[in-house]
């Protein structure tokens, strides 16, 4: 019955018009970004980098280095807004058009409804990064040779791997984004079980993303960095790194399971006081 229950609610997720709008963005933005990077002077930039530190250019400029170089600066600013936007019409938008009436006459909870439209949000996040990974590499075959692996984010990442490790790390890397946006999602979702808009549960979860970040990046607040969500929403960089963080990696991923857990009860709560049916 659960399953059951799940394909409509992903029925309706994906029937609606607005839920495509971060898939297609994602293709537009990488397409542009990709365009740019190969006809500009960005890409001889990268390559000076490489052929400064003893690497083949023509080896590691490659597919991968575009697709993590593109979804890289995407993964900052397109998959919390979109993200947010999904999460905040899973419950929210529903109230608005009243069509929770009619489910919660049914015999069914209101934290098993939950429950529910959580789990389309998460494998709404799973297909969204998926597509992002694919995509990105997809296009930037159109340009590139295939070869190695090359992530370079002054002062913070300087990665360098053959063609097959690269694409492990790529794949990992965007398995962690996932879980971004998973946690992104799942914040816009606690703030729709509110009595709000669904816009306004979008711009309160994008808020508090961008709160972080910009907190999280202020200089004299570099000691506090481990205390910000923003922190460690960025995990999958660590995937780069050599060698990999593993613990580092595990934190994050305990404390953001903590962060779901919570946004998903103090959301229970808050839509379990609702008047909804009168």
């Amino acid at each position: 019955m659960f399953l059951l229950q799940l394909r409509h609610e992903l029925w309706k997720l994906f029937g609606k018009k607005r839920t495509y709008l971060g898939f297609g963005m994602f293709i537009l933005a990488q397409a542009v970004i990709l365009l740019v990077f190969r006809f500009s002077r960005a890409s001889r930039g990268m390559g000076d980098v490489l052929q400064n530190n003893g690497y083949d250019v023509a080896s590691f400029l490659s597919p991968l280095t575009a697709a993590a170089f593109t979804n890289l600066w995407l993964a900052y600013l397109l998959l919390p807004l979109y993200g947010s936007l999904v999460g905040g019409d899973l419950v929210a938008k529903e109230a608005e058009d009243g069509t929770l009436r009619m489910i919660l006459a049914r015999p069914v909870s209101r934290v098993r409804l939950l429950t529910l439209k959580w789990v389309a949000g998460v494998l709404f996040s799973a297909v969204l990064t998926a597509a992002m990974a694919v995509t990105g590499l997809a296009l930037g075959l159109l340009f590139f040779r295939w070869g190695g692996l090359f992530v370079f984010v002054p002062g913070e990442l300087f990665g360098v791997f053959p063609a097959m490790e690269g694409l492990g790390r790529y794949a990992a890397a965007h398995a962690l984004m996932a879980v971004k946006a998973v946690t992104i999602t799942g914040l816009a979702f606690g703030f729709g079980c509110l009595p709000i808009k669904p816009a306004a549960a979008t711009i309160l979860a994008l808020s508090f993303i961008f709160l972080n970040f910009i907190l999280m990046n202020i200089p004299w607040f570099a000691d506090l960095k481990p205390w910000f969500l923003t922190y460690h929403l960025n995990l999958w960089q660590q995937v780069y790194v050599q060698p990999v963080p593993w613990p580092r990696i595990g934190e994050s991923l305990s404390l953001l399971a903590g962060f779901n857990a919570t946004f998903f009860a103090l959301g229970a709560v808050a839509f379990g006081l609702r008047d909804l049916k009168s």
